[in-house]
């Protein structure tokens, strides 16, 4: 280690201190999990030095020069911070999408998108992004991926290993932003499997077995078997449905606004938890009422029969279409099998159950999708793990 000494080009950061403080202030939404927010303000409560933006090009020549000075290199960060702007076609038309930009950052570069960048920005009299959301770290069986130990894990093998599907559910499902989260292959395989191929899979193959769906259609939903009340809370068992019912009813309704505003907020997995609570009470749901024994042959209990199936393929529905962006094609092979069509997939006009509100149903009647496969196939442990316990 030896003392060097040499001339840069310097931004005036410590100039920004104030105006980056009032922005934080002004828009407590403007970096998130709250834990990163609080530790960008401790920060300008510091001492912010002024920034060196270029390095001696006789020691580092692979970089883009400093404009009319071709003895200077411009600081490597500060080049790959501009392509934020020079890719949406700054300065002519990046206004399509500026301000209105979401980065997605790493815990560990948070100084350089939340103080350097920011500051940079206001510096060239642009406002800084709207919404910068942070993100912490996977570890291997609780130590730090790290190529000496090994332990680095390789994304493309786990999608061979789980589907692109059964990975990224379990990434989203599992991976908390303001937290590290730890990863091991057997994790991997018990989630997946409990809550894709089990909880929702065995769910759908319940739903539409040809035992008690022998047409293969959406059946109608009686309002008689399950009518409609103002308050489920402390509700007794009405027509056929019981108090349980009623509250999971209530429950799948509040479902789609509650993942938007996970989503909205970066919470993916705070919304997959939502799915997956709701899709365990449907689970409970049709196993209380054993559709399975109920006789299709008297007009009273196909009445019952029928409204089971219709609210638990409504459920289902409601299920695929909020789970699109996490695993478009397990959700695409659940709302196919449902005979939804494209246009009918959207967020904005999802309805759940409108025949309970007294509504038509477009799906009830509807001829079911042919597929009739299974949803999502069970994952088997690695060999790897297989032989470690073999040893054990």
């Amino acid at each position: 280690v030896h003392w060097t000494k040499e001339e840069n080009y310097m931004f005036r950061l410590s100039a920004f201190r104030d105006p980056l403080r009032k922005w934080l202030r002004d828009n407590p939404h403007a970096i998130s999990p709250d834990p990163f927010y609080q530790r960008v303000l401790r920060w300008l409560e510091e001492d912010l030095p002024d920034l060196s933006v270029s390095r001696e090009r006789s020691r580092l020549q692979w970089g883009i020069p400093v404009p009319s000075d071709s003895t200077q290199t411009i600081y490597v960060w500060v080049d790959a911070l501009v392509n934020y702007l020079s890719v949406v076609g700054y300065p002519e038309t990046h206004g399509e999408w500026w301000p209105a930009a979401h980065h997605v950052v790493g815990k560990d570069i948070l100084k350089f998108h939340a103080v350097y960048w920011p500051a940079l920005l206001m510096a060239a009299g642009l406002a800084p992004p709207e919404r910068i959301f942070v993100h912490s770290h996977w570890t291997v069986r609780g130590q730090k991926m790290s190529k000496s130990l090994g332990n680095v894990i390789d994304p493309s093998a786990c999608i061979r290993q789980y589907s692109v599907d059964g990975f990224r559910y379990f990434l989203l499902r599992q991976g908390v932003p303001e937290r590290d989260c730890d990863y091991y292959d057997e994790k991997v395989v018990k989630l997946v499997n409990s809550e894709l191929a089990d909880a929702l899979g065995g769910l759908l193959n319940r739903s539409t077995a040809l035992s008690i769906n022998p047409s293969n259609t959406y059946p109608c939903f009686s309002e008689s078997c399950f009518p409609k009340i103002l308050d489920y809370r402390g509700t007794k068992a009405v027509g056929r449905a019981s108090a349980e019912d009623y509250e999971f009813v209530a429950s799948v309704a509040s479902l789609p606004l509650q993942v938007a505003s996970y989503f909205e907020g970066f919470q993916i997995y705070k919304a997959l938890e939502c799915v997956a609570l709701c899709v365990r009470q449907t689970n409970s749901f049709f196993q209380r009422h054993r559709p399975w024994k109920l006789n299709r042959n008297d007009p009273a209990e196909k009445l019952w029969l029928d409204t089971i199936i219709h609210v638990t393929l409504e459920c289902l529905r409601v299920y695929g279409t909020l789970l699109q962006p996490v695993i478009p094609h397990t959700a695409d092979k659940l709302l196919s099998r449902l005979a939804v069509e494209p246009e009918e997939r959207g967020l904005s006009g999802l309805t759940f159950l409108p025949r309970y509100s007294g509504k038509p149903c477009p799906f009830e009647g509807r001829q079911l999708g042919p597929d009739t496969g299974v949803l999502f196939h069970r994952l088997e442990k690695s060999r790897q793990h297989q032989v470690e316990t073999e040893k054990l």
